[in-house]
Parts: C-alpha cells; structure tokens; sequence
C-alpha cells in the first residue's frame, strides 16, 4: 500500500511571478538530496530508458553534478561495462585512444581526420607502446600524402607530459 512521504507539487502547482531578485544566479545552491547518502549538485537525474540514459549521457550528467540511470534493457554484461564506462571516466582523458602505426601512410591519416573530426593520433608499434605522436601541425605543408608517420611524427622523447 502506497503511503505519501510528504506533501510534493508538481508544475501545474505553481506560479512564478517575474520580480526584481537581489539573489544572484551564480549564489544560487541548487543541490538536492537524493537519498540519504546522496547528495547531487544540480537536482538532474535521467531515466533508466533504453532511448535515454546509456553511458554517455551519464557521465555528461555526473560532470554536470547529476546522475543517470543505466536502463537495463541490455544483457548483464552490457550494463556492467556501461558502469564501468562511467566509473572509469576522467573529464578530459581518453581511455581508448584511435592510435596509428609508425608505417601508417599520412593518406591514412587524413582520411582518419576526416572521419573522426580530429587530427591528433599517438603512434604506437605493433605492441601497443607510444613511440610519438602525429597531428595536423607535423603535416600541415607535407604534400606527398604516401609518407609513413614516422617520417613527420613527434617522437616520444620531445613529447611534453
């Protein structure tokens, strides 16, 4: 049996009169409480929809300071790799970075640029271990686009990290 918690309202509930306000936007505190150990830092939360909240949308909520709900119209494995996603997440790392072979032509490159809508690659051997790293800047005024990578790449040892 459904018991009300407390009085709620709802948008139809409530009228906003446009006044004058001495509170400024950015003192505002708009964190809710969601759970009892749950604090979000804008009160935003996305549903648990299979056309809605997936990974992506969750770490842009979490970022934002809300949260989202993995839905689970997925295999178990799936919703878990969709968490991990999430939990793995650093604001500004890439954790599966589109990488280049050393031998890797610039025609290849371009064409990748084009794609993806970026022009920065790391250069890894066959084994996976950075050996430098190819951006627009390195091919700007190259004009024989059948070049390997390694010819115009920044090394590894000028890199700054």
């Amino acid at each position: 049996m459904l018991r009300i918690a407390k009085e709620a309202l709802t948008f139809d509930d409530v009228l906003l009169v446009p006044a004058h306000s001495t509170v400024l936007p950015n003192t505002a505190d708009l964190s809710t409480q969601l759970t009892k150990t749950i604090r979000l830092n804008i009160p935003m939360l996305s549903a648990a929809m299979d056309t809605v909240t997936e990974a992506r949308l969750a770490i842009a909520l979490a970022q934002e300071g809300g949260i989202g709900f993995i839905h689970k119209n997925m295999s178990i494995e799936r919703q878990a790799e969709e968490v991990r996603r999430v939990k793995k997440h650093e604001s500004g790392v890439v954790t599966d970075p589109q990488t280049v072979l050393p031998t890797t032509t610039l025609h290849e490159v371009k064409a990748l640029t084009e794609r993806n809508g970026f022009a920065g690659y790391p250069v890894v051997t066959e084994d996976n271990e950075l050996v430098g790293i190819i951006t627009g800047r390195d091919v700007r005024f190259v004009t024989d686009l059948n070049q390997p990578v390694s010819v115009y790449m920044t090394p590894k040892e000028r890199l700054v990290t």
